[in-house]
């Protein structure tokens, strides 16, 4: 079975398990399609991110990195829904606050950079996390290099925004 074949099949399981994708998603989405076919290949995809997001082609690059679950090189409308949910429209913010904290520069958050930066930010209830949780949500985010990228940053921000810590 050819990629666009599988894409179609998994469209017709998701929507047949009653999975609606927002309206606001697709008409994102659907500007960049063609022939009906909801699937872009990385270079579409990155020039969407691009032109909805303002993203740069690296930042752009890293979402689509970050985002192709499957990674077949192909984002689907599955995939875009999954980016929308953890960026939506505030994507200008969430890079301006990953550059905030990469005092370096470097592209990426070393652990440190990421301990300060989180001490700034806010849980889902808008109370401050504590050290233990900053350590929590450092530990799950980074990888073996113990260093956030963009990708990984955009997950993070969107798992505190629905933690809600100890009750």
């Amino acid at each position: 079975m050819g990629k666009r074949a599988l894409i179609k099949v998994q469209y017709i399981i998701m929507a047949a398990r009653g999975r609606k994708i927002p309206k606001q998603v697709l008409e994102i989405f659907d500007r960049y399609v063609e022939n009906n076919v909801r699937h872009l290949n990385k270079d579409e995809a990155v020039e969407m991110l691009q032109s909805e997001f303002g993203l740069s082609t690296e930042q752009a690059d890293n979402m689509f990195e970050t985002f192709d679950k499957d990674h077949n090189g192909i984002m689907s409308v599955w995939e875009f829904q999954q980016f929308y949910q953890c960026v939506g429209n505030s994507a200008q913010e969430m890079v301006n606050k990953f550059q905030e904290m990469d005092k370096d520069n470097s592209g990426l958050l070393d652990m440190e950079e990421a301990r300060e930066g989180l001490k700034t930010l806010t849980a889902g209830g808008g109370r401050a996390l504590e050290d233990k949780e900053i350590e929590f949500f450092l530990k799950s985010t980074a990888g073996d290099d113990n260093m956030i990228d963009l990708g990984k940053f955009a997950g993070l921000l969107f798992r505190l925004k629905l933690y809600k810590g100890p009750q």
